[in-house]
C-alpha cells in the first residue's frame, strides 16, 4: 500500500523582485529562511517547481534566486503560485506536546464522553485563529470548530483523535 506523501504549504511566489530574476515568496514558516533547507520546492501535484540557489530575509518574506529563474518576465509569472514540501522534509517537533497543524488532518475528533463527532477535514485561518473544518461521520455538511485549549482540551495525536468541547456542548447538558 503506498499512500502519496502529504505536502505542505510553506510558501507562495508574491512576484518579481528587481531586475534580475529574483522571485519574492511569502513564506508560511516560523523562520522564514527555513524554505532553502528543505530541499526542491513543489508543485501541489509533487513535481518540482524551483531549487532555491541563494536567499535573504526581507519583510514579509524572502527574496530568492532559483536555478529555474532568469529573467524578471519568469519570475513575475509565477505570482500566486504555491510552493510546498513533503511533511517528511519538516523537523521533527521539540516537544511531545508540539505538532503540526497538517498532522491533525485525518484524526478523529470526539467529545467527552467517547461520542465521535467527526474526522479533521482541514485547519483553516481565516485571520481570527485557527479553526478546524469537521467532516460529520454522517456525512452532513461539515462545520467549523475554533483550535483553542477551551474547545481543544486533548491532542491525542498517537492515539489519532483529538479532544473537542464543540460551543454550545455544556449549555445542552445544562
Amino acid at each position: 500500500m503506498s499512500a502519496e506523501p502529504k505536502l505542505i504549504l510553506v510558501a507562495r511566489v508574491a512576484g518579481a523582485f528587481g531586475v534580475r530574476g529574483e522571485v519574492k515568496l511569502t513564506t508560511y514558516t516560523a523562520d522564514p529562511l527555513a524554505i532553502t533547507t528543505y530541499g526542491p520546492l513543489l508543485k501541489k501535484s509533487g513535481e518540482p517547481m524551483l531549487k532555491l540557489t541563494a536567499a535573504r530575509a526581507v519583510k514579509g518574506g524572502v527574496v530568492a534566486r532559483a536555478r529555474e529563474i532568469a529573467t524578471r518576465e519568469e519570475a513575475e509569472a509565477l505570482r500566486g503560485t504555491e510552493l510546498y514540501v513533503p511533511r517528511e522534509a519538516l523537523p521533527a517537533p521539540d516537544d511531545e506536546d508540539e505538532f503540526y497543524l497538517a498532522d491533525l488532518i485525518g484524526l478523529s475528533i470526539e467529545n467527552a464522553a467517547g461520542e465521535v463527532l467527526g474526522r479533521v477535514k482541514t485547519v483553516q485561518d481565516f485571520g481570527a485563529g485557527d479553526l478546524i473544518e469537521v467532516a460529520p461521520v454522517d456525512g452532513g455538511p461539515t462545520w467549523w470548530l475554533p483550535f483553542t485549549k477551551q474547545t481543544v482540551p486533548e491532542v491525542r495525536l498517537s492515539a489519532g483523535v483529538l479532544i473537542a468541547h464543540p460551543p454550545g456542548e455544556a449549555e445542552d447538558e445544562a
